[in-house]
């Protein structure tokens, strides 16, 4: 999901839920994610960088040589620490932590903290359908036969199940992780809801950006002088489009995704509020990535990811062939199809910003991050632009939850959390600048205060000051050689540390092993 789909974030996407956690709660300006969805989850869940918990890239088990492709041995889960405290633990929706998807293994969500597990595996997959569905240890395909199964609001059904089933006890403390897979292709949702967006996006992606940039400025969350980087040079403009509307459809289709999204989070707030738990309930919502350039099936290796049984079954449940890829001679929505949104949709949504998943220019890991917590003392209807990232996810709940850390966990070491609470600045006390650190898949950043250095694998770094240009357009490099080769040495120091593999290794690895890697579209 991008950093514009939300209504509080300035899109025309109908969240009423979120908007409302959102502007009651703490909204944040510059929170960041790690460009890809398994790195993400891995640093969400561990409070460590992606290399150092074995996602280096996403789940392909590249060792010895390259990362491990799951949960190493060398991180806990915040669910493993607050389980140990008397957590109740659940994880409903998507894992994708693991390599091997189709035994138990240490890498499991089963076996990292998590008492109660119900969603997939895998990295993504129909939502009629869904690939490595599993309940606890155990196949739980079956329950998509039922025609009415859709998984979006079955993964909201387990989670109100899970709220349920902690609401007797209000001594009984929870942590509970519902990860929804929407709005990640394929297009899947029902004609009754994509009609609701009927009109919604006919002016096109031009029109639509501008609106948008006016709504992240109205909203608070960006400043009256941000600029709107221009379209993808690649796209043509609205005007210009042959195929109106099928691409309508095909963003009406991503609306509906995640409008349904959010009346889940609307039902799980409600039981909450029934089981009077939503007030001492520490609250966050965030995207693993920027917004999917992806087209389908030209960007995700071809007939190969026709071969990946994990995320895409050729035939419907009523044995009715699946039509993948990005057809207008076919609207999107139907079990039948299997398609994205593609690359000038996703630039609306990343809006104002340029590229996408994958990079890490700001398009590709900026999210929005809503906090509600009505007992924490936050400030309440505020908008925190301090620079945070997924690191500071889990010691912002070790603070909040008051558990201690461990420096051990049974059976190995654990290394020491990577971020910081940002517990202390929602409750609106200053915030001292610290540098924030990635890499991906050769595409690497650095933010310290005003400065962020960021290139796209193999070119130079490029430098931004990012509080008067955040939308990355000048280039202030070649004025500035200096503060590069300053910061430049700051993000070689992290990278060895946290054990960053040159891509230049993992491409010669791939090479050598003739293999061209796990496709960088699956997550």
């Amino acid at each position: 999901m991008g950093y514009s789909d939300l209504g509080c974030y300035g899109g025309e996407i109908r969240t009423p839920v979120l908007d409302k956690l959102g502007r009651t709660g703490v909204r944040l300006s510059s929170f960041y994610n790690t460009a890809r969805c398994s790195p993400s989850r891995a640093s969400l869940l561990t409070g460590l960088h992606p290399h150092q918990t074995g996602i280096g890239i996403l789940t392909k088990d590249d060792s010895p040589e390259g990362y491990l492709g799951s949960l190493n041995d060398k991180c806990v889960t915040i669910a493993e620490v607050l389980r140990s405290a008397g957590y109740r633990t659940g994880l409903v929706g998507k894992w994708h932590l693991c390599s091997d998807v189709s035994a138990p293994n240490d890498a499991w969500p089963t076996r990292r903290g998590f008492a109660d597990f119900w969603g997939t595996l895998s990295g993504c997959g129909s939502y009629y359908q869904p690939q490595t569905l599993m309940r606890g240890e155990v196949d739980a395909s079956q329950e998509t036969e039922d025609p009415e199964f859709f998984y979006t609001e079955a993964i909201t059904a387990e989670a109100e199940r899970f709220i349920r089933g902690c609401s007797s006890s209000q001594d009984e403390p929870f942590f509970l992780f519902v990860s929804y897979t929407a709005p990640h292709w394929p297009l899947h949702a029902r004609g009754s809801e994509i009609a609701e967006y009927d009109g919604t996006f006919d002016g096109g992606w031009d029109e639509l950006r501008e609106q948008r940039l006016t709504g992240l400025i109205r909203e608070g969350i960006l400043p009256e002088r941000t600029e709107l980087s221009e379209r993808d040079r690649t796209q043509p403009n609205w005007e210009d489009e042959p195929y109106k509307k099928w691409q309508a459809r095909r963003m009406q289709t991503y609306a509906a995704q995640v409008s349904l999204m959010d009346k889940g989070v609307g039902r799980i707030i409600q039981g909450l509020r029934q089981a009077n738990r939503l007030d001492d309930t520490l609250f966050l919502f965030l995207s693993d990535n920027g917004a999917s350039a992806e087209g389908l099936l030209e960007d995700v290796g071809g007939d190969e990811f026709l071969k990946r049984r994990e995320i895409v079954s050729l035939t419907t449940r009523n044995g009715e062939r699946v039509l993948v890829g990005n057809n207008p001679d076919v609207l999107p929505g139907p079990e039948s199809t299997y398609a994205s949104y593609g690359r000038p949709w996703a630039n609306l949504s990343n809006t104002p910003f340029r590229l996408y998943k994958r990079w890490v220019h700001e398009g590709g890991i900026a999210t929005p991050l809503i906090v509600h917590w009505p007992h924490g003392d936050l400030v309440a209807e505020n908008v925190v632009h301090t620079p945070f990232q997924l690191v500071d996810i889990v010691p912002t709940i070790i603070e909040a939850t008051g558990v201690k850390y461990p420096e051990r966990y049974p059976g190995r070491e654990v290394s020491p959390l990577e971020g910081v609470s940002m517990l202390a600045t929602m409750r609106g006390e200053p915030a001292t600048d610290i540098p924030l650190y990635w890499e991906h898949a050769g595409n690497a950043a650095l933010r310290y205060g005003q400065w962020k250095i960021v290139r796209e694998h193999p070119d130079e770094w490029e430098l931004y000051d990012i509080d008067l240009d955040r939308t990355e357009l000048r280039n202030v490099a070649a004025e500035n050689p200096a503060i590069v080769s300053t910061l430049a040495g700051l993000w070689h120091d992290w990278a060895k540390r946290v054990g960053v593999i040159p891509w230049e290794d993992v491409q010669a690895m791939y090479q050598r092993n003739g293999s061209t890697g796990e496709n960088p579209a699956t997550g």
